[in-house]
């Protein structure tokens, strides 16, 4: 009998089938990366979550309290005034705060965008920095953010508990 760690494995689920129309396909693997993401993060031991697991200081809290406040500004208008800031989860915030917030801003960005039919008109949403993008490139910047800090997510939550999969 081995005596060595078992690793949590989650079942590697494959990309989205969606409807074929432009704004189903974005929306159907943008929501595929925000639950990948989001139960990345989920579970994991708190003191862990937010310790940095690179040199650069990355952690998982940050990064999906990052996408939380991408999200907000992108399809909410939420003003931020220190990015680098955003990548730090409150001391006081645990893993199900963290989480349930970023779910929570989903959510909202998700109503918003149940209203889009237009791909080409501006998120609607107030102005505060000038005008809103176009759904389209909101869709797709929100599709490279989550993806690209999804797969950060992964190698991190193996450094911490060996836990693997989408």
């Amino acid at each position: 009998m081995s005596t060595a760690p078992r690793h949590k494995r989650r079942g590697d689920t494959p990309p989205p089938r969606t409807g074929s129309s432009e704004i189903e396909v974005l929306r159907g693997f943008l929501d595929y990366l925000r639950n990948s993401i989001s139960a990345k993060v989920e579970g994991a031991p708190a003191p862990q979550a937010r310790t940095a697991g690179v040199p650069s200081g990355t952690n998982l809290l940050g990064l999906l309290n990052h996408l939380t406040f991408v999200e907000r500004s992108t399809f909410l208008g939420d003003r931020v005034t220190d990015w680098q800031a955003t990548f730090h989860a409150a001391p006081a915030d645990s893993v199900a705060d963290v989480v349930a917030r970023y779910r929570k801003s989903v959510v909202q960005a998700n109503e918003v965008l149940d209203g889009c039919t237009d791909l080409g008109a501006p998120v609607p949403r107030p102005r505060p920095n000038g005008p809103a993008p176009s759904v389209r490139w909101a869709l797709t910047h929100m599709i490279e953010e989550t993806g690209r800090h999804a797969g950060h997510a992964d190698i991190l939550r193996e450094l911490i508990d060996g836990a693997t999969g989408r």
